[in-house]
This record gives structure tokens, sequence and C-alpha cells, in this order.
């Protein structure tokens, strides 16, 4: 039995037709379809468990299009294989995983990240964030800073997920710049709000799509998680 459950509060990450699941607990390799086990290789406990987590999540979600028990192998850059007419995202962090997935005719692509606040140290900052980003967290109060760059650290993840299978470009953290808008902090837990992205060089992104970004993120449960969608076009749907 799929122990992954529907993830109601993460749709409104996305855009309209996007449904997620996800797990808050370790995932179980002995529930891997034969195909996806084969991707383990010599993979470590942890890690091994983190991608059945992934695996379930996905599957789960999958499930609500009419796709059971479908394999979610792994591609030549890492990425998960869709059925061809499905995009997806997965992320886990610290005993939490989801995945979101959605029907191509309604999205070209997905992006989800979730990360633990308390793992986001202040050694990690300078190589997360750009000169503006940390001048915008050093602004704020020291009780909201980790909070911030936490949302920086998923933000830019999500988007990185989301635009790969497209252009299948590798970015780096400081390719992007996050805009938070008008989060305050404390305020922002339990409540969907956005964020934009700025490119901060020319990306192979700009080809293939408008580049007035915009993602959404959540606080909960000690974590951020960070969502990008990206609508297919007008004449596809």
């Amino acid at each position: 039995m799929n122990p992954a459950g529907l993830a109601t509060h993460l749709n409104g990450l996305f855009a309209p037709g996007a449904l997620a699941a996800d797990l808050r607990q370790p995932g179980d390799p002995q529930l891997l379809l034969p195909a996806e086990a084969a991707f383990l290789g010599r993979a470590v406990i942890d890690r091994a468990r983190e991608f059945a987590a992934g695996r379930l999540c996905a599957r789960r979600a999958l499930q609500e299009f009419g796709f059971l028990n479908f394999p979610i192998e792994v591609g030549d850059g890492r990425q998960p294989i869709w059925p061809a007419s499905m995009v997806g995202s997965i992320t886990h962090t610290g005993g939490f995983c989801a995945a979101v997935v959605a029907e191509r005719i309604r999205i070209r692509a997905l992006g989800i990240d979730s990360e633990t606040i308390e793992h986001v140290n202040s050694e990690l900052w300078p190589a997360v964030c750009v000169p503006e980003e940390l001048a915008w967290v050093h602004s704020l109060a020291p009780s909201s800073q980790r909070c911030a760059v936490a949302l920086i650290f998923s933000a830019k993840e999500a988007f990185y997920k989301c635009q790969y299978p497209l252009v299948r470009e590798r970015l780096n953290f400081h390719d992007a710049r996050i805009e938070a808008g008008a989060w305050n902090g404390d305020a922002a837990h339990g409540v969907i709000q956005a964020f934009k992205i700025h490119p901060t060089r020319s990306i192979a992104l700009r080809t293939a799509a408008v580049l007035a970004l915009q993602g959404r993120f959540l606080f909960h449960d000690g974590l951020v998680t960070a969502g990008m969608s990206l609508a297919a076009p007008p004449d596809s749907q």
C-alpha cells in the first residue's frame, strides 16, 4: 500500500490543474517498482529511502490522472521521467517528501522544492544569495533571516527544476535573483505568497518562455516549500 497522500495545501503553489502528494516519513525501498529499484545501485539506506519516498509521492499524484503503478525512472540528467502526457517534479528534505504532477497540455513544466529552515546555516548564505539578496536578508530582523535565506534557496531550486526539462541548462545559485515582494517574516507562515525571479545573466529559458517569471511559496511545519509552473501555450490547450 502506498503511504503517500494527496497534499491539497500545496496545490495552490502551482497553476490550476497541478496536483501534489506528500509523505512525512521515510520511504520504504521495498515499495519501489522493479524499474525504479534498478536505479538505486549501491545507494546508502538514507538515500534509498529518499528515492523511494519521492517515487511513492509521484505515483500517488499520477494515480489521480489514471496512471496506476507507473514506474518513475531516471533520465540522463538525473531528472524523473514522467508519462509522455505529463510533467512533474519531486522534492525531499529532512523527513518530508512531495511531488507535483500535471497534464502537459495544461502546464509546460513544474518545479517544487522544500527546505528545512533550521538547516540553512549562515555559512551557506553567500553561496546561495547574490549581493542584492544578502542586503535584503541583513535588513530583516535576525529572527527572520534564516527563513528568508531558506526561501531564496527553495525558490531557486524550484525554478531550476522547472526550467531544466525545457532547455536542459544547469544553473547555479548566482544565476538568478529572488524578489520576495511583501513578505514580512513570521506573518507569512501558513499563507501562500508570491516571489519573482530575475535572471542575473542570459539564460536559455529566454528562448522558451517569457521571463516575467513568478512562483509561490509556503512556510509550514518548519519547512518552506516553493513552487513554479509554466503554463502551456494557449493553442495547445
